[in-house]
């Protein structure tokens, strides 16, 4: 992603989502299928209604009710596809060089890059069904492929008097169906570069699967208060996940299913609300391998398994909308058992832990101007094969600030809801890195030397 959106360049590339929007509608339809401002045509609010920061992604009580109900508030009048498309441009700088490109034809510091350009599908199927697709493309890797697709079917219901949903969710990301902003699927930071190393290790339940399974859980909200969330997820074939139009990678095949379990509880309390709760997940994953022309397979033999449990809690403060405050909490906890591994001499300890730890705040102004502040742990089992850095440690922490200017955030902004653009200017600031002080060579040079400075632009219609 870039940094500046030059205009030769911005008109190639929406002249390429236009000439794959029908194709990426027909994927999206065919397959069990953020912020994205084809929701507030349907629904006919602006998008501060569903979402905090003028577009998003951190949904408001009325965007968690429009979600848990599948999508499906289609009051709009006029013309619509149900088409949303965003593009994201990004500048990263490092204190230090890297060692090495991040990516192929990319310098070793002040990279521009197209991070993201993504084409949505969402929106009311039929009688109880809704979805949301995205098909992404990074420029990193120069490929598109599947994003975050969720598929509903939900009700609505009675018991002793008080109202629920209830509703089954198909998607490919385990915790994607989640409507509460701790959830690791749309945790903060929302926007992060990909061109700098992060920590070197986080549960699975972080993102370890995305793209690469698909699951069915089922859902239930009860008197407003209650949620609960439970199903199993299992991995895609190899040999689709690396074609188009996946291109999600492979990283082992989940032996058997993956079970994900998720309870919250939530309340208002004045003018905002308050939320806390649990998750589970237990993904048994197999070794890979390679066939004959280099394409990665699954092979036989013993696994790992991944044994996650997470607290998390929130609260949001939205008042009359001129002055908004957020803080989220997340804490998981990983119990590893790496038989795989292990029996290939590719760690040292036959069982590890990996613990993260996520904390950020929030202030938007008449979801104008923001600031969110940040700090973020990571730790573990010691272990010097699988870590090969200088401490054979995975700590890393440190603390995030970000500023955000939404020149059309109000609800009754210029043009709502097609013209959506956010400015975000974004630090990250080492205090440990791979357990110590070491660079991304660990040369053992200062860990500030991986603090990150990330500047993007991000447009939404």
């Amino acid at each position: 992603m870039s940094t500046s959106f030059v205009a030769p360049r911005v008109l190639r590339w929406l002249r390429g989502i236009a000439l794959l929007g029908v194709t990426a509608l027909a994927l999206l339809l065919a397959l069990p299928a953020q912020a994205v401002p084809m929701f507030a045509r349907e629904t006919g609010q602006p998008c501060s209604a569903c979402h905090i920061g003028g577009f998003g992604p951190q949904l408001t009580p009325f965007g968690r009710q429009f979600k848990l109900d599948g999508y499906r508030l289609d009051v709009h009048k006029g013309w619509d596809t149900h088409l949303s498309a965003m593009a994201v441009e990004s500048f990263t700088h490092t204190q230090q060089p890297q060692a090495a490109p991040p990516a192929p034809n990319y310098g070793l510091n002040n990279n521009t890059e197209l991070e993201q350009a993504s084409i949505f599908y969402g929106g009311k199927l039929a009688d109880h069904w809704g979805m949301l697709g995205q098909f992404t493309y990074q420029q990193a890797t120069g490929q598109w492929g599947w994003d975050n697709t969720d598929v509903r079917y939900a009700h609505n219901y009675m018991l002793g008097g008080k109202g629920g949903v209830f509703g089954v969710s198909i998607n490919n990301n385990p915790t994607v169906s989640d409507v509460f902003q701790t959830a690791p699927a749309w945790m903060y930071p929302y926007f992060a570069t990909d061109l700098v190393p992060g920590p070197p290790a986080s549960p699975a339940i972080m993102g370890a699967f995305a793209q690469q399974v698909v699951g069915a859980t089922a859902y239930t909200m009860f008197d407003s208060h209650w949620y609960g969330e439970a199903g199993v997820y299992r991995t895609l074939p190899s040999n689709l996940l690396q074609r188009r139009p996946f291109n999600a990678g492979f990283d082992g095949r989940i032996v058997g299913a993956a079970p994900y379990a998720r309870v919250a509880y939530t309340r208002n309390i004045g003018a905002g609300d308050i939320e806390v709760g649990g998750m589970f997940f237990d993904a048994r994953q197999g070794q890979v391998g390679t066939n004959g022309n280099g394409t990665v397979i699954s092979v036989a033999g013993p696994y790992n398994e991944y044994k996650d449990y997470g607290v998390d809690a929130s609260y949001q403060y939205l008042g009359t909308g001129k002055n908004i405050f957020t803080a989220d909490a997340l804490y998981v906890t990983e119990q590893q058992t790496l038989t795989g591994t292990y029996s290939q001499g590719g760690s040292s300890n036959l069982r590890n832990t990996v613990n993260s730890l996520n904390l950020n705040g929030s202030y938007w102004y008449e979801n104008t101007y923001g600031i969110t502040l940040a700090g973020f742990r990571n730790n573990g089992t010691a272990d010097p094969i699988l870590y090969a850095n200088r401490t054979g440690s995975p700590l890393t922490q440190g603390y995030m600030v970000e500023f955000n200017i939404n020149p059309f955030g109000k609800f009754n902004s210029f043009d709502q809801p097609w013209v959506n653009l956010r400015f975000g200017l974004q630090y990250t600031y080492y205090t440990l890195f791979d357990g110590a002080a070491s660079n991304f060579d660990g040369a053992g040079t200062n860990a500030h030397a991986n603090n990150t400075l990330f500047a993007y632009v991000w447009t939404a219609f």
